[in-house]
Parts: C-alpha cells; structure tokens; sequence
C-alpha cells in the first residue's frame, strides 16, 4: 500500500495549528477592546471585565481603585480572570443604614451576583468580538490569496470553529469557578482583604452647633512652621497647629467659626479614621470622630495622602541618593499608594454617611518645586529629582481627585506657580525652616482662596 506524502499529512496539522494561534491572539486582542459591563448594587458601580491573558494556571484578579491596580483577594482559576473597576462609590440612604447597622442585608449580598452576572454579559462579549476579529483577518488572508469560495467558507467555518472553542474553554472550562467566587463577593472589602465598613463613632461632648466648617487631616492644614495658635492646647501644641492655617483664613474671610482638626503626621488610619499618638505620649482622638460633634457644619475640608505615602521619606531618601527612580524606592511609593487608595475609599464610604451630609472638598497638593531647583542643590535635589518628585505627587493627587470625582465630593487643586521654592517669594518653606516644603502664610491664604472659589462655583 502505498504511504500518503508527508506533506500532505503536515498541512491539516499546520492549519489546525495556525488557526488555533490566531484563535489565541484574536481572543487576546478582543480581551483588550471589548467593553466593560458596568453593574450597580449597594450604592456602588462597578465595571467588569477581564485582565490580559495570563500565563500562570490560577491567580488573583484586578481591582481599579482611584487609578490603582490591586490584586484581588480572592484567586481565580485560567489565564482569564476578572477586572473590576470601581465607578461610583456614592452611598444612599438606605446603604448608609445597612452600613450603620453592621448587616449584610440582601442589598449587599446583591453583590456578588451582579458581579456574576456583568462577568458573564462581558465573556458573551469578549467571544462575539473575538470571532469578528478572527473573521475579519481570515476573509482578508482568503481574499489576498484568491482561494475558491467553498476553500474559502472552509477556512471561515475552521476558524470559527477555532475562536469559539478557544473561548469555550477559556471561560467555561478553565474559569468556570470565577461566576462562583464572583457570587460570594459581599462588597468590594472581599476583593481587597478589608473587613465591612465599621462606622467611626462621634466622640463624646456637648454638640459644635454653631460650626460653619470642619477641617480634617495633616501637616499641610495644621501648618506647622508657622505662628503657633494663641491660647493653645495641649493637642494644638502636639498637632504643631498654626494661627496661619487655612482653615483660619477661611473662618476670617467668611465670618464662620471653623473647627481644624487636622494633625500634623496624621494618616487616614492613624489620625482620621483612628486615634493618632503625637509626640511621643499625645493621644489624638480619632478627626472624624471629633469632626461629627459639628452637628450642623455644612462644610468638610479633607487633606490626606502624604503621610500615607511616605512623602518625607521619600524625598529624605531622594535627597541622599544618586537617583530617586531606582526599583526599591519605585515599590515601596507602590505600595504606600496602593494601600492609601483603599484607606482613602474608606474615608470617602465614611464621610458619605454623615448625617448632615456636608458639602466636601478634597484639597490636592501643591507643588513645591519650580522650575529652576539650583537652591536645592546643596541639599541633594538636582531638578532631575524634583521632577521625580512631581511626577509622584502627580500620581498621588490623581488618586485624591479620582477619588473625589466618583464619591460626589470636590477635589480643589491650589497653585503655587510662580511661588515655588527657589523663586524671589516662595510660598514654602525651605530646607532650612522648620517644616520644611510646607506652606509658609502666604501659601497657606493661597489654599484657603482655592477653597473658597470652590465653593462659590458650586451650585446653590
């Protein structure tokens, strides 16, 4: 008997395997371009998707937060796991209640299975789109190459064929599990190792009836450096809390009686969410816990982040180093900024419940470096680093503005262009005073006239 050509024994093989690569990049592309379902449910929205094909057989998923990429908690079986990217974080009355009563009603068990249910819209989807995409390139190989048209629908209907198997087994076999760790999903705290939101308590005392606005947060609002307060406190003395802080500018432009809270080292765990221990023995109550006594303040100013991040640090290690952008440094600013972006959506969920429900701004950071660093040289800071610097602060304040954006509050950016260090009239503070890159008086009216032009736009 005669034995069949190699050749012709080869080239269904050959086939069989080119259209399975074109399956796999079609759904790779698709994977990319294919949009994301948004779903809603406990006063959140939530767009789902998938990340890039992945190379290992299981993994954790993705959460967008403010910007951020987080690995989820849960870990998913495939190369194709879920991307989920928080939308909207506004909270209405009936979740602030179910929040404040510590349950899990079906509201949130909600969850879970819209999750499911977006995971699923988003593989139909991502598999339509992928056998567009394979067609389309089939139809124009088969066209350049003249082929016959049975020859030709032969090849459409194998790589069809291809794709949907591709995919069949992207997500129905391999992630088959993913609808069912999706429906267990109770809130967005399960995909990120938080517990449920635990609401901060007022502090004890007589009710700040006649409290216009509450201020919150750190070192950039307590203004240290700057004139101390008359008559302080032990506390205001711990804080470091000035006479020059904005939140006394607006109080003094306005008319009010504003109540700054902020604390110099405060971070959103340790200071506004929980209590803070300043120099050493001081013990601050918790800001937000302080800040609710303002039973009738219409107004919260929040500036956060910093400390959080590790900026001191950061720029105390840049000004040593020979570069700023190494890879040690590069993880550990991650990190920091990871993790303030979920703190910083739990200080957004408990603002959101206050009763009185204030009117928030959201104060950015400024810049502190000019164009023109040559008075930093002495102190490490070639104009390389300062834009390294920046470019973190950058990324920091994207975090705060998308934050605000998506919770209903008002980020305010203050500029101080013209105004940074190394200029004739410098709105912070040098190397050589005594808190260093902060505000100095002038700097921080510049941010109390950025607040105050906040609040006259907005609507009445």
């Amino acid at each position: 008997m005669r034995r069949p050509p190699l050749r012709r024994l080869l080239r269904p093989l050959l086939l069989t395997v080119l259209l399975l690569l074109l399956a796999l990049a079609a759904t790779g592309l698709s994977l990319l371009i294919t949009p994301q379902q948004t779903v809603s449910a406990a006063g959140q929205s939530v767009r789902v998707g998938a990340t890039s094909l992945q190379l290992s057989p299981s993994g954790p998923g993705e959460l967008v937060l403010f910007g951020q990429t987080i690995p989820t908690k849960p870990q998913f079986d495939g190369p194709i796991r879920p991307r989920l990217e928080l939308a909207r974080i506004a909270t209405g009355p009936q979740v602030s209640k179910l929040v404040q009563n510590g349950g899990h009603g079906s509201l949130v068990l909600a969850v879970g299975h819209e999750l499911t249910s977006g995971w699923v819209r988003y593989a139909v989807w991502e598999t339509v789109i992928a056998t567009g995409v394979m067609l389309v390139v089939l139809a124009a190989v088969t066209g350049l190459r003249h082929l016959p048209r049975r020859r030709t629908a032969a090849v459409l209907g194998a790589g069809l064929v291809s794709v949907c198997a591709v995919n069949l087994i992207g997500f129905g076999l391999l992630a088959n599990s993913t609808p069912q760790v999706l429906d267990h999903v109770r809130s967005l705290e399960d995909l990120v190792g938080r517990g449920p939101l635990t609401p901060v308590p007022p502090a004890s005392g007589p009710h700040l009836t006649e409290v216009h606005a509450v201020v919150i947060g750190d070192s950039t609002a307590a203004a240290p450096g700057n004139a101390p307060l008359p008559n302080p406190t032990p506390l205001d003395t711990a804080c470091v809390r000035s006479v020059d802080a904005y939140a006394r500018d607006l109080a003094e432009v306005n008319g009010w009686n504003v109540l700054n809270l902020a604390c110099t080292g405060a971070t959103v765990p340790d200071g506004v969410l929980g209590v803070q221990i300043v120099s050493g023995h001081q013990v601050a109550p918790p800001q937000l816990a302080e800040a609710q006594r303002a039973t009738k303040a219409p107004v919260l100013i929040i500036s956060v982040g910093a400390n959080d991040v590790g900026w001191a640090d950061l720029t105390r290690l840049c000004a040593v180093s020979t570069t700023c952008d190494d890879r040690a440094t590069t993880a550990f600013f991650r990190n920091r900024l990871t993790r303030f972006a979920v703190d910083y959506r739990t200080l957004l969920r408990q603002v959101s419940t206050l009763p009185q429900h204030p009117t928030v701004l959201v104060n950015e950071y400024y810049d502190p470096f000019g164009p023109n660093a040559d008075c930093l040289k002495g102190e490490g800071i070639t104009t390389a680093k300062a834009d390294m610097l920046r470019s973190r602060l950058t990324e920091l304040n994207t975090v705060l503005r998308d934050g605000a954006d998506l919770a209903g509050a008002h980020p305010v950016r203050p500029s101080f262009t013209g105004h940074e260090l190394c200029s004739t009239e410098s709105y912070v503070q040098g190397p050589a005073s005594a808190a260093p890159l902060h505000p100095t008086p002038a700097g921080e009216l510049v941010i109390a006239l950025a607040d105050q032009q906040a609040l006259t736009d907005l609507p009445r």
